[in-house]
């Protein structure tokens, strides 16, 4: 399994690629995926919502268990990811790319947030 160089991560196994207009794609990491399960179900985040960094924002359901969903930083939502609530398998098949959650104004990124190698290190894989 290998994490995308250009891509932070937070330790509740989100990643996040900024934009340079300041709105960062955020989707959960192919570890969580995988520790998930097949995900049956996504509740994201609407457009027009703010986010908080560490707080949750929606939840993803997968055959073995229902997961809290959070947003790795503070912000207003500006796209939710319609083709993952039409097909939830997108967040294991695809989690880097088409199984992308939600995209956020990013107000303010928290300081704790991995780069690659130490998320790989954190989530040991």
């Amino acid at each position: 399994m290998s994490n995308p160089q250009q891509l932070r991560y937070s330790k509740e196994h989100e990643w996040l690629s900024a934009d340079e207009d300041g709105v960062a794609t955020i989707g959960i990491t192919e570890f969580a995926a995988n520790a998930l399960g097949d995900v049956v179900y996504a509740q994201l985040p609407e457009v027009g919502d703010t986010v908080t960094a560490g707080e949750t924002c929606g939840e993803l359901e997968s055959t073995k268990s229902v997961s809290d969903l959070y947003s790795p930083v503070t912000g207003e939502v500006t796209a939710a990811n319609q083709d993952v609530v039409d097909d939830p398998s997108l967040v294991n098949s695809a989690p880097f790319e088409g199984g992308w959650l939600f995209k956020v104004r990013v107000a303010e990124e928290p300081k704790d947030l991995l780069s690659a190698d130490e998320y790989t290190e954190f989530s040991g894989n």
